[in-house]
């Protein structure tokens, strides 16, 4: 009996996973997508019914293993792209150079500097930047609320003693018209793309256009360690470049790629619930002592909580210079306790 279920529980999994395949994979055409999901279910449902007019097991494990064997002989054929029709905003790859001579300094092509009227309305800038990080100074996680306390899409952004900022964002790699889908996530409907952006750009679209609340967390790391994670992120936009890879909503997605960037360098980071509820991910720092020590969780969130204050400059400003971009930068952090 208890091998039955255990039989039965795989091919529940096996139907739901396959049907999610075929639906997110299959033809591009409605018809033909639920007329393959039909026969996928009709397949599984008569191979149970062949079982229980036989009251053979291993004729039912054989269909549904040699099931599996040909989804998984498709599957491998689905592979990640680099030449698609993609969405304006994630339509170049990032990439990070250094520059030869003294100190630190790195050269960061096209970063993301984009003036946003509305998700379709926008001028489209990509800007060559450069960077010294002997004075990289600060490092903060952004995360954006867009579904519920639970969901957030995680940022990182590196601060310079100059006043500027460089966020880095893991992100779906839309194709153009092409919208977010978490389930979809899950089966290699979407490619992953790094995005390297102006904080006026990638934070004030997600709460200006998107009306998303936005919260800024610093952390506290050594300027070895930051530096350290700068590069990370530099090897990963190169790992992109040389070899598309798929997003996946549980995986490998905007929260998991950071904790694995930030293992790399050497950070204790075990793995916890709240990587994949990253709305709660505050919680998970600050278990390790690495947010504000003097303030409570509660009052970081509310100091962190940008939303307005984006909005007010946004509102205000009329520059598009990169002064005003510090201006920005400096004016959504008003208020955020010091770490130390």
């Amino acid at each position: 009996m208890a091998v039955l279920l255990l039989l039965l529980l795989c091919g529940l999994a096996l139907w739901v996973w396959g049907s999610g395949a075929l639906w997110f994979q299959g033809p591009a055409q409605p018809a033909l997508r639920w007329t393959l999901l039909t026969l996928w279910t009709v397949w599984m449902l008569g191979s149970l019914v062949a079982y229980w007019s036989s009251q053979r097991p291993a004729m039912l494990m054989a269909c549904w293993l040699l099931s599996f064997v040909a989804l998984m002989v498709w599957w491998q054929q689905i592979k990640p792209s680099d030449h698609r029709d993609w969405a304006a905003d994630v339509s170049q790859h990032t990439q990070v150079q250094a520059i030869k001579g003294p100190g630190q300094r790195v050269s960061v092509s096209n970063v993301r500097n984009f003036r946003w009227r509305s998700d379709e309305d926008f001028d489209a800038r990509w800007e060559q930047r450069s960077y010294d990080l002997s004075r990289l100074e600060r490092v903060d996680v952004a995360l954006s609320y867009w579904m519920g306390p639970a969901i957030a899409h995680t940022l990182v952004s590196f601060g310079f003693s100059n006043g500027e900022h460089l966020i880095f964002s893991i992100e779906i790699r839309k194709e153009r018209g092409e919208q977010f889908d978490a389930l979809a996530g899950f089966f290699r409907r979407y490619e992953m793309v790094l995005v390297a952006a102006d904080e006026r750009d990638i934070l004030a679209v997600r709460t200006n256009v998107r009306g998303e609340t936005v919260h800024l967390y610093q952390v506290d790391m050594p300027a070895q360690a930051m530096r350290e994670l700068f590069m990370a992120y530099a090897q990963q936009a190169d790992e992109l470049i040389e070899q598309p890879r798929f997003y996946n909503t549980l995986t490998a997605n905007c929260t998991t790629i950071v904790w694995q960037l930030a293992r790399s360098i050497g950070a204790q980071l075990p793995l916890d619930w709240r990587l994949m509820a990253s709305g709660y991910l505050p919680s998970y720092l600050q278990g390790f002592g690495v947010l504000a020590p003097h303030a409570t969780l509660q009052a970081l969130k509310q100091a962190g909580n940008i939303t307005e204050r984006a909005k007010a400059w946004t509102a205000m400003a009329g520059r598009s210079d990169a002064q005003a971009s510090i201006d920005f930068s400096k004016t959504v952090r008003q208020g955020m306790p010091p770490l130390k």
